[in-house]
């Protein structure tokens, strides 16, 4: 399948640079998915992102990968998770642009977590891939949402592990979590098994 370079232009003015990808089946909705931390080599073409991007199209997703701000080629500059917020955002009016419907947040560690803040009344739910819950300072935005949450929690995450990680989410609306067995914070060799049940859950809810 062939990508589609794109850019993304934030409220506040930010350019970003994103990768498009059609779905190949019939169309079932769209996805934004948002990468890990920058600050630790996280962009884009990180592998957990590569894995939904490519497997998600084939189950009729439109699909949108994009560098958060200050990333490659991406205007701006890094600001821990708080103006980041503004690029999930832009991803998500670009996706309901092309694909006049609402669109689904995903994301990857730091991306998760810059996603569940992300309540804009166009995300259809979120898929949190390895969030690292133990470490949020505040309430999670999207906890009381009423829309659909998908948690997936790695089974030796060094980060929040799954008890911790479902005592964070003990009490959010809506909410599933899932342990990824046998893997760790950064799911070598565990990424098609974490696009397959992410998209088999939004299958699921779509």
């Amino acid at each position: 399948m062939a990508n589609s370079t794109v850019t993304l232009t934030t409220i506040d003015g930010v350019e970003l640079t994103a990768d498009f990808r059609s779905a190949t089946a019939d169309v079932r909705g769209s996805v934004a998915i948002a990468h890990p931390h920058p600050l630790y080599g996280g962009d884009r073409f990180n592998p957990v992102v590569e894995a939904l991007f490519d497997h998600l199209p084939d189950l009729g997703f439109h699909c949108l990968r994009f560098d958060f701000r200050g990333v490659g080629t991406s205007g701006g500059e890094h600001d821990n998770g708080d103006s980041e917020r503004l690029d999930v955002a832009a991803a998500i009016d670009f996706l309901t642009t092309v694909a006049d419907d609402q669109a689904w947040v995903a994301g990857y560690s730091f991306g998760a977590m810059v996603g569940l803040h992300v309540v804009e009344p166009r995300a259809s739910g979120w898929i949190a891939v390895a969030p690292p819950l133990a470490m949020a300072k505040g309430r999670i935005l999207a906890a009381e949402d009423p829309r659909p949450k998908l948690v997936l929690s790695p089974a030796h995450d060094q980060f929040t592990d799954p008890a911790a990680a479902r005592d964070a989410v003990n009490g959010w609306t809506a909410a599933t979590l899932e342990v990824v067995e046998s893997a760790d914070h950064f799911l070598n060799g565990h990424t098609r098994a974490v696009a397959r049940r992410a998209g088999e859950w939004l299958v699921g809810q779509t």
